[in-house]
């Protein structure tokens, strides 16, 4: 039985301990005092983090896929992370994949006891044919969680890249991955609750590995979306900015050029320089 009342994040907060005693103002203020400590937690984890993109970006780069495996809030990020892939950066909905411990359901819905099944992940993995040549990561605040646990060595036993992303040292779920990335945030705002400081840290991390392993794999021209999908008014006009951005041309040659070439940022540009012979980058 683990010992969750060791665990850093079930601890109590000396800052916020008074909370129901604050005004709304100082609440805040607290609430942003403990926030500040994430950024700084996840600092700590950087070389780890780079190590984890390093080999995200390989796999991708030989055909292999992404999977995040998470139960309540870590599964959400996981889920969010991955949806937010193919209209960014033009990958199939195939290449990044998000595990939510509980099915679709408990996306909306907590399913909290899903979370302690040590088959849930694994079944998962299999369903989707997960193979050697993919990568887990596993996402856990308190480190515990066996369904995330399981996946995660299940995972490794393949001969598959695995990564645990939790908030306690020490626990399984980094013991399990071969790369452990581990911002210990500390105590929670609210005594336990993990969506907080944990659930903001690891959104960071995640949005670090997704954009780190998209920029190496050259979905990223200099700092532009040029795989991005115009999909809406809004996007349309981010496309052709940058398209102008990029070629230097007006916003109609701009508008054109996408038009003429499928809507494709990058086809936009690369038409735009083949024209004017000057290599692609």
């Amino acid at each position: 039985m683990a010992n969750y009342d060791q665990l850093a994040t079930e601890r109590q907060s000396a800052l916020t301990k008074d909370i129901d005693r604050m005004s709304t103002e100082e609440m805040v203020r607290v609430f942003n005092e403990e926030d500040k400590t994430v950024a700084l937690a996840v600092e700590k984890e950087l070389p780890a983090i780079a190590k984890a993109i390093d080999v995200i970006a390989d796999r991708l780069a030989k055909g292999g896929r992404l999977f995040y495996v998470g139960a309540g809030t870590s599964g959400r990020l996981g889920v969010l992370d991955a949806s937010e892939c193919p209209p960014t950066y033009g990958t199939s909905p195939e290449t990044v994949q998000g595990i939510m411990i509980g099915g679709e359901r408990a996306v909306f819905r907590a399913v909290e006891g899903a979370e302690d099944d040590p088959e849930a992940g694994k079944k998962e993995l299999i369903a989707r044919g997960f193979t050697a040549g993919d990568v887990c990561v596993g996402l856990s605040a308190s480190g515990h969680a066996p369904s995330v646990v399981s996946a995660v060595e299940y995972a490794k036993s393949l001969g598959a890249a695995t990564v645990g992303i939790s908030s306690n040292p020490g626990t399984p779920l980094p013991s399990a991955a071969d790369i452990a990335i581990t911002p210990a945030v500390g105590p929670e705002v609210i005594n336990g609750s993990t969506r907080m400081k944990s659930g903001t840290a690891q959104k960071m991390v995640l949005n670090m590995l997704s954009t780190g392993a998209m920029v190496k794999n050259g979905r990223v021209y200099h700092n532009y979306m040029v795989y991005m999908k115009p999909t809406n008014i809004k996007l349309r006009r981010r496309a052709e900015r940058i398209v102008a951005a990029v070629t230097g041309v007006d916003d109609e040659t701009a508008a054109k050029l996408l038009v003429d070439n499928g809507d494709s940022i990058r086809e936009a540009i690369v038409a735009w320089e083949t024209a004017n012979g000057i290599e692609n980058a």
